[in-house]
């Protein structure tokens, strides 16, 4: 056996061991920080899960000998594969634990997320799959910077890509460490600790291969049951969702305000703003934009994003009917699901863990256990792929093409990949725990913000505007991330949630920058492509016929840079 591989499963089974030990010590005696009883039937389950993804992890990595199988699984997934990856990349912890446990503490607000993030899917149809596929080859900036200068526009776009991955590991890492916190039975901060040494195992070894397996199967896992616990809890009211809604109504402590807007959401700037992130983000994306480039020709690209969107409009509303089916079942008992019967905490805390709960009022012990491992299954595809878009940044777009002009061998390309996700890891690991009582939807959402605002903007421009220029491109680009950045920092969501100043101190006073730093990076990339009459632009605009012809048609030059 590979040395590596040796290593990873008598790692594997170390932590897995460790885990069992320190969960009997855990439900021996927590004390203060007891926050479950220890669920042997889940742990099995989890053990289960996680020697059957080690296993996909060894086949993968027997397949994973360059940087393209490593980055795109060798171009070799089909669209009805890619679609399920998708989907089951977009069906996150964000969405499966957060929007039900918006619903849950928030009612009707809830559908504001899950909407926004589905109705960004014909954005890509439309204006991103066959251009992505006939232009890239393992990053988004491949796409951006065909007619551009190298250095400064893939510089920008793995700053980008970066941002919008941490953003995104914070909401990941914390719906991971609560989900094992109630698994396990351990403190919240151990919890995050051994995801993250787990989920960097199965990245450092695996690649696109491992994880695009990994996203079909927690789809078809998470979509079972999702639609299980769906079916459950209308089975209650005879299949009535009137019925459902009027005793949500009835036991929620907002009463009726649950069934309609302004819970999460209050003034119309700020829905404006947060439709405009969860919309236009989703073509932002480093990670799902990555996907694209698995598939062997633009005609699956576009299967791809027809069965991703099918399968994710499906659960959306799956979510939805959890949400409120956690309202009827966990608010009349609280003492059977929160501790101390304190069913404020969970609201407080966003009800981040209220699907999980459900599972258990549901469907009893075992199927607690299927969900909890779903859910793991869940958290680890998606930080699979984040790894995986943040990795390439670094080594493909930061170090093979910016600092090594392209002179670097496949070989080395991967080893700086893999260093990469180590230190990814630890980065997630440290933001997880700094971020522990956020909503795990609404950090996403800020994850979106920065794409809609940085990366979206460029990509858009430099593809279907002639007169985009690299100067455009980057000063518009710069503009919105950092624009969003630092809105979002001074909202009340990151400045008083989660910095713990004071209530009212925000400088933001909005839900989302997306409506100011989306329009001002549109508006710089305007002004500033159309007043840069350099000779660089020049060619830049003359190279444009040449990226029309191969984004639509997939012929014509291999690259069109200008350097």
């Amino acid at each position: 056996m590979n040395p590596a591989l040796k290593f990873l499963y008598v790692a594997a089974a170390i932590l897995l061991t460790g885990a069992a030990g320190m969960a009997v010590a855990a439900g021996a005696d927590l004390g203060q920080t007891a926050k479950q009883v220890t669920n042997w039937t889940a742990i099995g389950m989890f053990a289960i899960f996680v020697g059957a993804t080690l296993w996909i992890t060894k086949w993968a990595a027997a397949k994973t000998k360059t940087a393209a199988d490593f980055y795109t699984a060798g171009g070799g997934i089909t669209g009805f594969q890619n679609g399920l990856a998708i989907a089951g990349d977009y069906m996150s912890a964000a969405s499966f634990l957060g929007i039900s446990g918006l619903v849950f503490a928030s009612g009707f607000d809830g559908l504001i997320f899950s909407i926004g993030w589905l109705v960004g899917w014909p954005v890509i149809t439309f204006l991103m799959a066959e251009r992505l596929r006939n232009l890239g080859k393992f990053t988004f900036a491949d796409v951006a910077s065909y007619r551009f200068a190298q250095t400064p526009l893939r510089s920008f776009a793995a700053t980008g890509t970066l941002v919008v991955v941490a953003f995104y590991l914070i909401a990941q890492m914390v719906g991971a460490g609560q989900l094992i916190k109630v698994l396990f039975g351990l403190e919240y901060i151990y919890a995050v600790m051994l995801v993250g040494v787990i989920m960097m195992m199965y990245v450092l070894f695996g690649g696109m291969t491992a994880t695009t397996w990994v996203q079909i199967i927690k789809a078809v896992m998470l979509l079972t049951g999702a639609t299980f616990m769906a079916i459950m809890v209308l089975y209650q009211f005879n299949f009535s969702p009137e019925a459902l809604f009027t005793k949500a109504v009835e036991v929620h402590s907002k009463h009726d305000a649950i069934m309609g807007p302004g819970a999460l959401i209050n003034d119309p700037i700020s829905a404006i703003s947060v439709g405009m992130a969860l919309m236009f983000g989703t073509a932002g994306l480093p990670h799902i934009l990555m996907r694209f480039f698995t598939v062997p020709n633009a005609k699956e690209a576009r299967k791809s994003v027809a069965w991703a969107t099918t399968w994710i409009g499906y659960f959306y509303i799956l979510t939805f009917i959890i949400g409120f089916g956690a309202v009827v079942n966990l608010i009349p008992n609280p003492t059977d699901y929160f501790v101390g019967g304190d069913i404020a905490k969970g609201l407080k805390g966003g009800g981040n863990m209220a699907a999980v709960h459900l599972a258990n009022a549901v469907g009893g012990n075992m199927f607690l256990g299927f969900i909890s491992a779903v859910a793991f299954a869940t958290i680890l595809a998606v930080v699979a792929g984040l790894t995986l878009s943040g990795a390439s940044a670094v080594s493909h777009d930061l170090y093979a093409s910016v600092w090594r002009h392209g002179n670097v061998d496949s070989a080395t390309e991967l080893r700086v990949s893999k260093i990469t996700t180590v230190i990814l890891g630890i980065v997630a690991v440290l933001l997880g725990i700094i971020f522990e009582k956020q909503n795990v939807a609404f950090m996403v959402m800020l994850a979106f913000t920065v794409a809609c605002s940085a990366n979206f903007p460029v990509l858009f421009m430099s593809v279907l505007w002639k007169n985009c220029t690299t100067r455009g491109a980057v000063a518009g680009g710069t503009v919105g991330l950092i624009l969003s950045v630092a809105l979002t920092i001074v909202s009340p969501a990151v400045w008083e949630a989660a910095l713990g100043n004071p209530k009212g101190s925000a400088l933001f006073p909005y839900a989302s920058a997306a409506i100011f730093s989306m329009t001002a990076a549109f508006f710089v990339i305007w002004l500033v492509s159309i007043l840069d009459n350099s000779k660089q632009a020049q060619k830049e605009r003359a190279l444009f016929d040449d990226q029309l012809t191969r984004s639509e048609t997939g012929v014509g030059a291999a690259t069109a840079s200008t350097h």
